[in-house]
This record gives structure tokens, sequence and C-alpha cells, in this order.
């Protein structure tokens, strides 16, 4: 599982960054399974927690590499941003569903990216991550295909402390 968030970390910052400031990103550390990452960019120090899921349905078709980040608000240390990325085109003007426990955040679709719709509702998203066990996204390709993944929350709480304290 470290190898895909490697992977899926350089991924996150060459779309970030793009490729002329790409530069390779570090890890602050592993905490089950969550990472926390860093790399350098133009506006300073980009700080982020990654994870993949750990189940992909349905499992009869590629999936890509898809993976759930939470990174600091550019000059905003405390504020945190989730979002869903995935390994294919999501459908136009669909929704993402996050579900954790008994409660779901709706995010809007641009691209391969799932972002919060209301961005009032993240730190609602990060504290049910921070006291939850699972964490699903459901989402439907371009092609039409609904995909869901759960993620383990296990080092969600410590991995989204690195990230707050990263400088």
């Amino acid at each position: 599982m470290l190898g895909k968030s490697i992977v899926a970390a350089s991924v996150f910052m060459i779309g970030m960054a793009g490729s002329a400031l790409a530069q390779t990103p570090s890890q602050i550390s592993q905490f089950n399974a969550w990472g926390a990452y860093s790399y350098q960019s133009g506006k300073g120090k980009v700080c982020y927690a990654l994870s993949v899921p750990t189940e992909k349905l349905p499992a009869t078709v590629n999936h890509g590499d898809n993976f759930f980040l939470v990174s600091q608000k550019p000059g905003q240390k405390t504020a945190l941003e989730p979002q869903f990325m995935a390994g294919y085109d999501l459908k136009e003007a669909s929704k993402v569903v996050v579900t954790i426990g008994n409660r779901s955040f709706n995010m809007f679709v641009n691209g391969k990216t799932g972002w919060i719709e209301n961005a009032a509702e993240e730190p609602q998203l990060i504290a049910a991550m921070r006291g939850g066990a699972t964490m699903t996204v459901k989402a439907q390709s371009k092609r039409g295909t609904n995909t869901s993944y759960t993620y383990s929350l296990s080092g969600v709480t410590a991995a989204l402390n690195a990230v707050q304290q990263c400088k």
C-alpha cells in the first residue's frame, strides 16, 4: 500500500503544481492507512494527508489509481481541504458522495476530481473522518459506471495533525 501512496502522492503533486514546477514529494510519516506528505511549490511548502482505498467496487472494472487526500488551503495552515481523485474521468454534473457513519457529504465533479460542494461543510467532514473507522466514496465514471471505494480511517487523525504542524 505504501508504494501506491507514493505513486498517488506524485500524481497529486504533478497535477497540482504543473509539470514545470514538479518536485518529488517527501513523506513526513506513515500513520497506518494514511501518509502525510509535503513538497515545495512556488508559493511555499504544501502539506497533505493521503490514503488509497482498501476496497474498489465493482471488482470487474479498471479503476486506475484512486485516492482521497486532505491538503492545507494555500496560505491557511489550519484550514484543511478534502478532495477525491479518481483514476478516470468522472461523469460531468454528477456528484461524488462521501459517507462516514450516518453522515454524507456531496462533492461536485471537475474532471477526475471531487471537491466539497459547500465549503462550510469541510470542517464537518474532517471531524467525521477523525471520529470514524471507515469512509465510503461513491462516484460515477464518464461512461456511467457506478463505483464505490472504501477507505480505512486508521491513522487519519495523526496524519492530519502532521499536516497542520507542517511548516
